[in-house]
């Protein structure tokens, strides 16, 4: 992988459903495209950062900044919602010239991940969810604040620590990057304009109808932190019970960070899960 030298987050500029995207793609091997959440400032680096370089080891790793999210396009005028992000990430194989890829969708990314998979299930192999909206829940406080982040370092530490089930996690440097990261130009004005009050109607509207999550084929694997004050493990549960051919992996002591607090575990979960698709099909 090619990484700016002053800033790792911005990697390369593609084309994906005419919006200009930003890319993270390295690695051989089948594909594993990565979907990240929807934290302010998010990139896929920051989500993805501690992950990628072990996953990449064994399979080609696609992580896109999401329409309206890091250093991908911004489109003025535009509404954001569940249809059009998987349009833009459907874009994104397109412009890869990937016919099917193992999809990991992380939080929101999970919502997208799920609803991509049941409208285009052969472009998906293997589904991996963590810590995933896609199912209906009552808002928490924690996804309250997460949506309804206004800049300011005190409030991207209090967000930090609600992520986070080990605080030791959320240093003062950490929280200035992210901080800084929240105010980037145009961060915040596309941020503020996707999940508007009321907030319990962003969640319903990332959600997929029950009858076809329950008919979705693909052997998937959920993953969940016991401990996540944004995403309630119930989601997860809901899901376990809709998708027929899933399992469930809960880590206790773990927030909604399962990536960055059990990075280890969640890497050989994750290739374990995917290497036995690729058995199968060998």
């Amino acid at each position: 992988m090619e990484l700016n030298t002053d800033n790792p987050e911005i990697a390369q500029m593609i084309t994906a459903a005419g919006f200009k995207t930003n890319l993270h793609d390295y690695g051989d091997g089948f594909p594993l495209m990565m979907i990240h959440g929807s934290g302010p400032g998010v990139t896929a680096w920051a989500n993805w950062r501690l992950v990628m370089p072990e996953l990449a080891k064994s399979r080609r790793i696609v992580a896109p900044d999401m329409l309206g999210f890091g250093y991908s396009e911004r489109p003025e005028g535009i509404t954001y919602n569940r249809e059009l992000w998987v349009k833009h990430a459907v874009g994104v194989l397109d412009a890869l010239g990937l016919d099917q890829v193992d999809l990991l969708g992380n939080s929101f990314g999970g919502g997208i991940a799920l609803a991509l998979a049941l409208a285009y299930p052969q472009r998906v192999r293997r589904l991996i969810l963590m810590g995933s909206t896609g199912t209906p829940f009552t808002l928490t406080e924690g996804l309250d604040a997460v949506w309804g982040y206004t800049p300011s370092i005190d409030n991207m530490r209090r967000l930090l620590d609600i992520f986070a089930y080990d605080r030791t996690l959320v240093t003062d440097d950490l929280a200035e990057l992210r901080y800084q990261a929240s105010i980037s130009p145009g961060f915040q004005e596309a941020f503020s304009q996707m999940f508007p009050t009321p907030r319990q109607k962003g969640i319903n509207e990332l959600s997929s109808p029950e009858g076809q999550v329950r008919q979705l084929p693909h052997e998937t694997l959920i993953l969940h932190g016991r401990e996540d004050e944004v995403i309630p493990l119930s989601a997860s549960l809901t899901l376990h019970d809709w998708i027929k051919n899933s399992q469930l992996h809960v880590f206790g002591c773990c927030g909604h960070w399962t990536q960055i607090e059990h990075s280890e575990r969640f890497v050989r979960l994750v290739n374990d899960f995917l290497d036995e698709a690729g058995k199968e099909s060998s």
